[in-house]
């Protein structure tokens, strides 16, 4: 790689992230019924209808995976913690098992020097509360704001950070308008709803994290960089309503208490009576932001579509095993806008990026590490421009259950065989350990 950490300022975090549905195991531990164990049962919903009963088995793996992440040298840890392992049924009785499996990890992390950064919600409704209509139930707040107050009593006290949610677009738009993940509704009513709630359960529970006297709490948000596909006037209004939606609708909630208009004009008629009066808590001072980046995303109109009118493009750009282009001028230009537009000088971490690609034990992986260090030259080009940006964890540690697609796509720097479970680092875990050693003693 050309990029190696004395490029970047001292005290820069590199790191990598998981998701708990994705490595765990939820069939381990006393952890609860999801939607995500559901929805993979739907017919088409999820590649051969797999799930994350077993996943990684990280649940019983953790030491292992968390020697992988000393052993290459990376200052932190990003992890989420499962509502249905800490509260099976999401609200009421705490599962101890599930507590003394988070209580090991943090204490795992802390004694091979890592910081643990912590996300509360990374996608998995306990399926108790999704009988009450999850995200689309203005009561999720305060179901929320209750979970967090259990497992940060519990582990707060030696978090480095704290997540509220990870991606509230997936939380809400991918998941209740388009139906491509859990609970798989195309409906512009729940739709309206769950991007309103998620934001209402970001408020209520940084004001519950506050009142446990909690600091360096904030969110993680996914962010494309959205252009029009042509330059006609049709396509620049469709990307400017995408990035409306896509982009701005949770950073303006977050920082400024407003939405965008060009998204209240299809969600405005169906958002829930009074919302305006949940945007003071919705806005209250966060400490930091987390930007995950993957792509860009090409946009095209489409007048015969029902709002908001748009369709994608399929753009000229080399693409990874999602099919998404490779696009690192994206993340400059993201993390530059969250900047001088919504964040000014608060702390952002890149708590997302990194490339699925179809590998196996012992093949190339030049590509995954092209694909790093051109973001990793974008992140440094970002902080550069004025950006107080202070690190970066790679998406994703070990190859993973990645939710609608099954275990097909690989974004791990670890290769895990599904059969036997065996983890083994890849070219690219090894390049980028090389990249991020100690700095050398300048005399």
């Amino acid at each position: 790689m050309k990029l190696t950490r004395s490029d970047f300022p001292q005290g820069f975090l590199f790191g990598a992230a998981t998701a708990a549905y994705q490595i765990e195991g939820s069939s381990f531990g006393g952890c609860g019924p999801t939607h995500w164990d559901t929805f993979a049962k739907g017919p088409e919903n999820v590649v051969r209808a797999e799930d994350g009963a077993v996943a990684c088995d990280h649940y019983h793996r953790w030491e292992g995976d968390l020697d992988l992440l000393r052993d290459a040298g990376m200052d932190a840890y990003r992890f989420s913690t499962s509502w249905a392992r800490v509260l099976p049924e999401g609200r009421g009785q705490v599962n101890q098992e599930g507590l003394d499996f988070y209580d090991r990890l943090v204490d795992g992390c802390l004694a091979r020097g890592l910081r643990p950064f912590q996300t509360l919600y990374h996608w998995e409704m306990p399926s108790a509360l999704a009988d009450l209509g999850g995200w689309t139930n203005p009561d999720v707040a305060d179901w929320m704001a209750d979970y967090a107050e259990v497992i940060t009593n519990r582990i707060g006290d030696r978090v480095h950070s704290i997540a509220t949610l990870n991606e509230s677009w997936c939380v809400a738009y991918l998941s209740h308008f388009l139906g491509h993940h859990a609970p798989g509704l195309r409906d512009i009513r729940a739709a309206a709803r769950a991007m309103h709630h998620v934001n209402k359960a970001h408020g209520r529970t940084m004001t519950r994290l506050r009142d446990l006297g909690m600091q360096n709490c904030g969110i993680v948000l996914n962010f494309e960089a959205t252009e029009p596909a042509t330059d006609s006037a049709a396509d620049r209004a469709a990307a400017v309503t995408q990035d409306a939606t896509h982009n701005r609708w949770f950073i303006e909630a977050i920082t400024k208490g407003t939405y965008p208009e060009e998204a209240l004009q299809g969600f405005g008629p169906h958002l829930p009576r009074g919302w305006q009066d949940d945007m003071a808590e919705i806005a209250q001072p966060i400490d930091f932001l987390g930007v995950n980046y993957y792509t860009r995303g090409l946009v095209a109109a489409d007048p015969e579509a029902t709002w908001p009118g748009t369709r994608p493009v399929t753009g000229p750009l080399d693409k990874t095993q999602m099919g998404w282009e490779v696009y690192p001028e994206g993340l400059k230009r993201t993390l530059t806008r969250m900047a001088q537009d919504y964040v000014g000088d608060l702390p952002v971490f890149v708590t997302e990026n990194g490339m699925a690609w179809p590998d196996a034990v012992g093949t190339d992986d030049e590509a995954r590490i092209a694909f790093i260090d051109a973001h990793m030259g974008a992140m440094h080009d970002a902080i550069a421009a004025g950006v107080n940006l202070q690190g970066f964890f790679y998406w994703s540690l070990l190859d993973n259950y990645e939710w609608a697609f099954g275990y097909e796509k690989r974004f791990g720097l670890v290769h895990v065989d599904f059969e036997t479970l065996d983890r083994t680092p890849k070219a690219s875990y090894h390049a980028l350990k090389s990249a991020i050693a100690p700095r050398k003693n300048v005399p």
